[in-house]
């Protein structure tokens, strides 16, 4: 069992990781400063989008606090690593990328769904255990999970109410579509995607 790393402050003020799932991302620094001026400040590429290396490159030369997500494999962790990502995402528990970032000196933010893969994640030393898919199971599932796992950073993902997970114990949520569109994205629609940033923000306060 490795020593789990100590979770960014970024990941911990901020609450929300934008996920740009996207065929093309048009200027990924000024998405990012676009997603800042509307509040959010934490930034998961994936390796779902083309080139996603260059992009985050360019992102974090820039000064963004940039991850990337969707990482399966060693060599994948390794190629985000290399480009200057500060945080890697798994859809699951993946040993080779937990080892990976434990080497880089990196947090993995390592994907479970029930309470024996949260307990692999733990064991692997994730920084956080992103609850994925957690619309499904409903926000007090994150609750319930905390009973055996108190104290454990829980991340909500998939389609969630924002306010009500962080209300039953998530430490962050993730934003995707609603937030970043790919159609947005792609067409470099900076204003719009600082509006919805702004307002989902604002929803987490009412």
């Amino acid at each position: 069992m490795t020593t789990p790393l100590s979770l960014p402050a970024e990941l911990t003020a901020n609450q929300v990781i934008a996920v740009v799932r996207a065929p093309h991302i048009a200027d990924a620094p000024a998405l990012c400063a676009a997603l800042a001026e509307g509040g959010i400040h934490n930034v998961e590429f994936t390796f779902t989008t083309p080139d996603v290396t260059l992009h985050l490159a360019q992102a974090a030369a820039n000064g963004a606090y940039v991850g990337i997500g969707t990482v399966l494999t060693r060599r994948q962790a390794e190629l985000a690593i290399e480009a200057g990502a500060r945080f890697l995402v798994t859809p699951g528990c993946r040993p080779e990328v937990a080892q990976a970032a434990d080497e880089a000196g990196l947090p993995a933010v390592l994907g479970a769904l029930t309470p024996t893969e949260v307990a692999q994640a733990i064991d692997l030393g994730a920084a956080a255990v992103k609850i994925f898919p957690a619309s499904g199971f409903g926000s007090r599932y994150l609750k319930d999970l905390h009973g055996p796992y108190p104290g454990i950073p829980l991340v909500a993902s998939g389609g969630v109410n924002a306010a009500e997970y962080l209300a039953h114990g998530a430490l962050a949520v993730c934003a995707g579509t609603e937030v970043v569109p790919p159609r947005a994205v792609a067409e470099g629609k900076w204003d719009e995607i600082t509006q919805r940033a702004a307002a989902f923000m604002d929803s987490l306060s009412r």
